[in-house]
């Protein structure tokens, strides 16, 4: 099980290299969660696979590790296992952005050039519609999972599963959903971290 996060667009400043982008991110990560869940800050996580792309490094004096590094993927790379530790990472970079051309809705910020990189302030004539746009996506296998499994985990629960007769007409046995049930609990019990969370849930079982 993975939850998807993306940044669109990337976060980037327009004449900023993607060192520069990165380092202003060291306590938290420039991507949001999309998936169905109230927690969104992510500490840890098990295993991710990430896309950048629409922004090329650019060469300049090492001010940092990041900026250090040889290329893009490096620099992306290295990132990842400095802010999630131990975790196992996959990491590609794309040199071409993403198109916005029309159809594509123009509802970005005036803050955006017109290929998608972030402006110090706004801009004092009309902008453009933006073409392109850089583009991060995530797949991570992280504890938030463990919130969002449990949580559909307690909806279903709550299911007063007389009142859908078409449901279980449809072959879907009262036992099978049960089990089905308490596969899911076990589930997402397989991505909390630590002790002890088992006690808080039984209690909000019990409540």
């Amino acid at each position: 099980v993975v939850a998807a996060w993306a940044s669109v667009p990337f976060p980037a400043l327009r004449g900023y290299s993607l060192p520069d982008t990165l380092c202003t991110y060291q306590q938290d990560v420039p991507w949001k969660l999309l998936s169905s869940c109230r927690e969104q800050k992510v500490s840890c996580c098990f295993a991710q696979s990430v896309v950048l792309r629409g922004i090329c490094k650019e060469r300049k004096q090492p001010a940092s590790l990041l900026h250090a590094c040889e290329s893009t993927e490096e620099v992306l790379q290295r990132y990842l296992h400095t802010l999630f530790p131990g975790a196992f990472s996959t990491s590609h970079v794309l040199e071409q952005p993403c198109n916005t051309l029309p159809p594509y809705p123009q509802f970005f910020s005036s803050l955006l050039t017109r290929q998608g990189f972030l402006l110090d302030k706004p801009p004092s004539y009309s902008s453009a519609a933006v073409e392109s746009i850089p583009v991060l996506a995530a797949l991570q296998s992280s504890p938030v999972l463990h919130t969002l499994l449990y949580s559909l985990y307690k909806d279903l629960q709550k299911l007063n599963t007389r009142r859908w007769a078409s449901f279980f007409s449809a072959g879907v046995e009262q036992d099978d959903f049960q089990e089905a049930l308490q596969e899911l609990r076990t589930l997402s019990q397989c991505y909390e971290m630590g002790f002890g969370a088992d006690g808080s849930e039984d209690e909000a079982d019990s409540d």
